[in-house]
């Protein structure tokens, strides 16, 4: 009999144990929302079990996913997309009457998962790597049987890693495009500033740091103060000054259209892998 403590029904299983399923299961166990030995992990690669182990002491192994997810009513699937079918199949069958599947595959639809699972107890998400650290973003969806008490369980989980929003699920891909892809963007701009002040002459050491720093903090800025970007760039781009020089070398080279760019085609990639395919 599965016991309950709060809104989440313990324990909950994992099928992956990949950086995200760390980062889900570190967030779980630091928020109290659930125990380490409440979490059931079926992975077969060894050194994401070792790693697993030592950051959340105490978690729990299956040696396959039907055995991971028996007794479990949320089971998150945290495999890459080319793997997802054959994991729900795997595990399809061992599904507790009434669990609800998390899926954070990119691009995999909940009617595709639905299929593959005999089951519409079925939440997308989205989420992003600033989970490892807690300051994540996540969206997600939820299919048509699932229920308010599995929902709002999913949502406290997910807000353990950082912020959660429920959205329609013909904006996740979008979605996909803009956060889930977006720390490799943010992470880009970071090493050109700081190879921009390389040129310049400074340590490599500080142009990371201040990179870093100024990316951060001008978030921070922008979620705090509650002004749109463009204000904030407006104020620092004071004319004939520094800053406009500089956002007009930006501007000339496409820069924002790269940015849109890449956003598109982040989401296209996502939809690309969400298709069905053949055979």
């Amino acid at each position: 009999m599965t016991a309950t403590r709060g809104a989440v029904a313990r324990p909950v299983a994992m099928v992956g144990g990949g950086q995200m399923a760390l980062a889900l299961a570190e967030g779980f166990c630091r928020r109290g929302l659930l125990a380490a030995d409440e979490i059931v992990v079926h992975d077969p690669a060894p050194a994401a079990r070792e790693r697993l182990a030592a950051r959340v002491p105490g978690i729990r192994f299956a040696d396959g996913p039907a055995e991971a997810v028996r007794g479990a009513e949320l089971v998150f699937l945290a495999v890459k997309p080319q793997q997802a079918e054959g994991a729900c199949r795997a595990f399809a069958a061992a599904l507790a009457p009434g669990a609800t599947v998390v899926s954070i595959a990119a691009g995999i639809t909940i009617d595709t998962l639905a299929g593959w699972l005999g089951t519409r107890r079925v939440v997308r998400v989205m989420p992003n790597t600033p989970c490892l650290v807690g300051r994540g973003v996540s969206a997600w969806s939820r299919g048509a049987e699932v229920t308010d008490a599995a929902a709002a369980a999913t949502a406290a989980l997910l807000e353990s890693v950082g912020s959660a929003h429920e959205v329609p699920e013909s904006l996740l891909d979008a979605v996909t495009g803009v956060s889930g892809s977006g720390p490799a963007y943010v992470a880009l701009v970071i090493e050109a500033l700081a190879d921009g002040g390389v040129l310049e002459g400074l340590p490599r050491a500080l142009a990371l740091d201040l990179a870093v720093a100024t990316v951060a903090g001008t978030g921070d800025l922008v979620a705090q103060g509650g002004e749109h970007p463009a204000v904030i760039r407006e104020r620092v781009a004071s004319p004939g000054g520094t800053t406009i020089a500089a956002l007009a070398v930006l501007e000339a080279r496409g820069v924002r259209g790269a940015f849109i760019d890449a956003v598109r085609a982040s989401a296209a990639r996502a939809r690309e892998l969400g298709r069905p395919r053949p055979g």
